[in-house]
């Protein structure tokens, strides 16, 4: 209730705040509008600019190996296994030319 009451009384002194002193108000609210314009502007520019620096970062990190060194020797061996594969196959073709 006291909160009701002091929430009451606070707007009461508001407005007639702004009645009494209305052009002080607006050269206030002339001056405040510019910088808070100019604040939101710099926010917004350091923000972008942090996003854009976060996905460079992202960008060059692809570039990288996606498995670990185990699967890579896993991978070089199967390739391994399949060129010996194909060079006897085209060995096996080669002596079926020849007959």
């Amino acid at each position: 209730m006291k909160t009701l009451i002091g929430g009451a009384a606070a707007a009461v002194l508001g407005i007639v705040g702004l009645a009494v002193w209305w052009k002080p108000f607006l050269q206030l609210l002339a001056g405040a509008i510019p910088f808070a314009l100019l604040s939101g502007g710099a926010l917004a520019i350091y923000l972008g600019f942090d996003e854009l620096k976060d996905t460079w970062k992202t960008k060059e990190d692809d570039f990288g190996p996606s498995v670990s060194p185990a699967e890579v020797g896993e991978y070089k061996e199967e390739v391994d296994k399949l060129k010996k594969e194909v060079e006897d196959l085209k060995g096996a073709k080669e002596k079926k030319t020849k007959k």
